[in-house]
């Protein structure tokens, strides 16, 4: 089968959910252009769309169209040439719209799982729950003479589980996309030992088509992105317990000290309590839990996080993208408060902030910011202009900083020396494209 014949039937699960629009939107697009294909003209190409709720696939046509028009008017040379022979098709907006009509076209919103029973390709982007994909991906494998190929974007359940569990045999591989997937370019690609070299392949093709960068993770629960990301928040989380029984302050003041040190001390977009929150404190915590059982030398569980659970407090983002509150709380994208998990109330910052940057000190004058320096031909001198003087201050917040940047970059060489990732550049990759890092957590910075 061809890569044109294996995406002429291809099926999205959750696909109105946050990581299967996304999904969703790049293979329907891919499908279209290859429609419009002189080679190509009268196939049929089918996507379908399945998702259990009804509201959601509705508001996921909307979001197709939106971001369809959006994809149209950045290629509108390449689409003049398409629909050369059509004298109807005038203005560009004429070509837009057909465009979009021709990429909804393709996709075919549905609730009943028998849509995929002819699928030649399926997507699965459920929620992180073993049990729920080996169940989805077994049902559909005894329904459907294809011997399909499945593409999972679990981001913590080792492969070679859902294959075994659901007999498989080499019919899928992780690729994980990063959220949201329209934007992010990286793509996590996990094989088990009995992945076919043809899925291998065709996964290769499909990633370059759209433009992703593929970083091969081994088959370890929570793979490269979340075996750091994990690592990294409970650090965090286990610092804000540390100082504020060290400095006999409120865990909330806390929180936020260690949020501001490790996003303006460490030079990331986010620090790592709103970064926490941007990902769901219940959808941290579970994949904690998916992971831990694999785990023989460490425990990775917050009590923290389990407080948090039972207080109510989520984090995560609504439909609109916009973020929910967790540790912190947000209006206008700004930072405004801290959760004070005693009192079950969030504290406005502006009650405690100066009274914290106090006690964590000043930065060096040699302080950067990551949004300057993301595109600096200087970036690598600036940053270890930076760092060296970090490393030469006794503030508590360089204190707290180096420590947490050694830290990541052992949580770092920890995976390859557990062969989840084959080399240091991986991982580095990982963090720079899928985490928007500034720089790689194995470095020579924190020396």
């Amino acid at each position: 089968m061809t890569y044109e014949e294996r995406l002429q039937n291809v099926s999205v699960l959750g696909a109105a959910g946050k990581m299967g629009s996304g999904i969703l939107l790049l293979t329907a697009v891919e499908m279209a252009d290859l429609s419009l294909l002189p080679e190509n003209k009268g196939k049929s190409f089918v996507l379908n769309a399945i998702d259990v709720s009804p509201e959601g696939l509705s508001g996921l046509m909307k979001y197709l169209r939106d971001q369809i028009r959006k994809v149209a008017e950045k290629k509108t040379v390449w689409l003049r040439k398409v629909y050369a022979d059509r004298d109807d098709l005038i203005e560009n907006y004429d070509v837009i719209d057909e465009y979009i009509f021709d990429v909804m076209n393709v996709v075919r919103p549905v609730t009943t799982m028998s849509a995929a029973y002819n699928s030649n390709l399926i997507f699965e982007a459920v929620s992180e729950n073993r049990a729920l994909k080996v169940k989805l991906l077994s049902d559909i494998d005894k329904n459907n003479e294809n011997k399909p190929w499945y593409f999972t974007n679990t981001s913590s359940v080792p492969i070679g589980l859902i294959e075994s569990e659901a007999g498989l045999d080499g019919r899928v591989i992780g690729f994980h996309f990063y959220n949201p997937p329209a934007v992010q370019r990286l793509v996590e690609l996990i094989k088990t030992g009995n992945t076919k070299k043809e899925v291998v392949e065709f996964a290769n093709s499909y990633a370059k088509k759209l433009s992703k960068i593929i970083v091969p993770s081994n088959d370890f629960a929570g793979f490269i992105g979340n075996g750091h990301f994990m690592r990294d928040a409970l650090h965090g989380i286990k610092e804000a317990q540390a100082l504020a029984s060290e400095k006999n302050i409120p865990l909330y003041k806390a929180i936020y000290m260690i949020n501001k040190v490790t996003q303006d001390y460490l030079v990331r977009p986010m620090g790592i309590f709103q970064l926490v929150d941007y990902v769901g404190i219940d959808v941290v915590q579970f994949i904690l839990n998916v992971m831990d059982p694999f785990v023989t030398d460490e425990d990775l569980s917050s009590d923290l996080l389990d407080k948090m659970m039972l207080q109510g407090v989520k984090g995560g983002q609504m439909s609109s993208g916009a973020q929910k509150d967790g540790f912190l709380k947000y209006k206008g994208g700004r930072i405004t408060s801290v959760w004070d998990i005693h009192k079950q109330t969030y504290v406005d910052i502006d009650e405690f902030k100066d009274e914290c940057d106090d006690i964590l000190g000043n930065l060096p004058e040699s302080t950067v910011a990551w949004k300057s320096i993301l595109r600096n031909k200087k970036k690598d001198d600036l940053l270890s202009n930076f760092f060296n003087d970090l490393k030469a201050s006794n503030e508590l917040g360089a204190l707290i900083a180096v420590k947490y940047g050694r830290r990541s970059k052992a949580i770092g060489e920890k995976l390859v020396a557990d062969e989840v990732a084959n080399e240091i550049a991986h991982v580095n990759t990982v963090m720079l494209t899928g985490f928007f890092h500034a720089y790689g957590p194995v470095n020579n910075f924190f020396d």
